[in-house]
C-alpha cells in the first residue's frame, strides 16, 4: 500500500531522471565541471600528477596522457544512483516532509558517491589498463568500458544493498518515522 502513496513521487522522480538524460545530451565539458574537478583533484591525489584543465576538453593529465572529459564525468552513474537510493529510501518514510528530506538526502549522497567511484574507476584504468591490454588481444577501449562497467555496477549493487540494510535497521530500531 506503501507504494500507492509514492506513486507521485515516483512519477516524478521518472520526469526528473528524463530531463536530466535529455539535458544530459545538450551539455559540454564546460558544463560538467561540477563533477570533473573534484574527480579530476581526487586522481591527483592518488596518482600524484597534476592536470590541467583545457576549455572543453576536459582535465588533461600530460604524465599519464589521459583527458578527464565529458564521457568520463559520472553523470549517468549520478542520476541513476539518485534515483535508486530515492526510490529505496522512499518507501521507509510516511511523512512528505520526510520523503522530501530523503530525495534531497539521495541527491547529495549520490553526488558524493559519484565523484568517490568515478575517481576510483579512472584510477583503476591508469593501473590496469595497459597491464591487461599486455596479457590479452582485447582493445583498449574495451578494456576501458569493461572496467568501469563492472566498478559501476559493483558500486551501484554495494550502495543499494548497503543503503537497504541501514535503512531497515534504524526502521526496525524506530529511528525512522
Amino acid at each position: 500500500m506503501n507504494s500507492y502513496k509514492n506513486l507521485i513521487f515516483y512519477f516524478v522522480m521518472i520526469g526528473f531522471f528524463i530531463l536530466l538524460k535529455f539535458g544530459y545530451t545538450l551539455t559540454e565539458t564546460n558544463h560538467l565541471t561540477f563533477l570533473l574537478s573534484p574527480t579530476s583533484k581526487l586522481v591527483e591525489f592518488v596518482t600524484g600528477f597534476q592536470s590541467i584543465y583545457a576549455d572543453s576538453k576536459g582535465y588533461y593529465f600530460q604524465e599519464l596522457n589521459i583527458v578527464i572529459d565529458k564521457s568520463c564525468a559520472g553523470f549517468n552513474f549520478w542520476i541513476l544512483s539518485f534515483l535508486m537510493l530515492t526510490f529505496l529510501s522512499l518507501k521507509y518514510f510516511e511523512k512528505i516532509n520526510d520523503k522530501v528530506i530523503a530525495i534531497i538526502i539521495s541527491f547529495f549522497g549520490a553526488y558524493l558517491f559519484t565523484v568517490l567511484i568515478n575517481s576510483f574507476r579512472i584510477n583503476v584504468v591508469v593501473i590496469f589498463q595497459n597491464k591487461i591490454e599486455l596479457l590479452t588481444n582485447l582493445r583498449k577501449g574495451i578494456i576501458h568500458e569493461s572496467i568501469g562497467i563492472t566498478i559501476n555496477l559493483t558500486f551501484l549493487v554495494l550502495i543499494y544493498l548497503i543503503t537497504e540494510k541501514i535503512l531497515n535497521f534504524k526502521k526496525r530500531n524506530g529511528k525512522l518515522t
